[in-house]
């Protein structure tokens, strides 16, 4: 069997957030526990639980323990049950290209590793649609989370829970192969560059050309 790594149990337990298995303010399981359920090394849950907690998902309480800060998607408002990917993407258009210049305003020094490791990830997933999705979904959430906008957090988390809807993942079959994967990664590595560069138009002109593709290739998905 191969070996578990970091970003597996960060998978996982992402999803135990969203759906409600660990609920927001509520404190994690011993790390000892945790480490023998996801059948990991101590070591390879910390780095797991220190990933999530850069994508603003958990808090670390010195002499406390892990509690989880972001809110689970069970329940989820009528509006996103009944959201179409289409109308995901145009209240993308609406938010994240000016989430692209507060990030500016906002991020330190680990909100830009965090996107670069996500980067990476999505780069190492060009073949594997699954993976590239939630380190695609990742990436916009560490967006968000550092411009320490707690509403705007809580938007793209709305616009996010639409992702886990069967309409979403039936698109998704439709529309993430290699060619496209690749191109998405030229457009996250161009918006982040420009985040880098500290041009925040430059930047939110990348997310909206980013954006404007994705559009695109669910309107030709739903067309067939």
């Amino acid at each position: 069997m191969a070996r578990r790594s970091s970003s597996d149990v960060a998978t996982e337990v992402r999803r135990a957030i969203e759906h409600g298995t660990f609920r927001r303010f509520e404190r994690l399981p011993a790390s000892r526990q945790m480490a023998e359920t996801y059948g990991v090394a101590r070591n390879t849950l910390r780095d797991a639980l220190y990933q999530l907690e850069k994508e603003g998902l958990l808090e670390t309480r010195a002499g406390s323990g892990t509690y989880v800060t972001a809110p689970s998607e069970a329940g989820v408002p009528h509006a996103v049950s009944e959201a179409t990917p289409l109308e995901l993407i145009d209240a993308r258009f609406a938010l994240e290209p000016h989430i692209c210049r507060l990030f500016i305003l906002q991020a330190r020094r680990e909100d830009f590793e965090t996107l670069e490791t996500l980067c990476q990830e999505m780069e190492a997933s060009a073949t594997d649609p699954t993976a590239f999705a939630e380190a695609d979904t990742a990436f916009h959430k560490a967006l968000a989370s550092a411009t320490r906008n707690s509403l705007l957090i809580w938007l793209i988390d709305q616009i996010n829970a639409v992702r886990t809807l069967d309409e979403w993942l039936r698109m998704r079959q439709l529309t993430l192969d290699e060619s496209i994967i690749s191109h998405y990664n030229v457009q996250h590595r161009e918006i982040l560059n420009a985040l880098r560069s500290r041009e925040p138009e430059r930047a939110a002109s990348k997310m909206k050309d980013h954006l404007e593709t994705a559009r695109l290739s669910l309107t030709r998905a739903a067309e067939t």
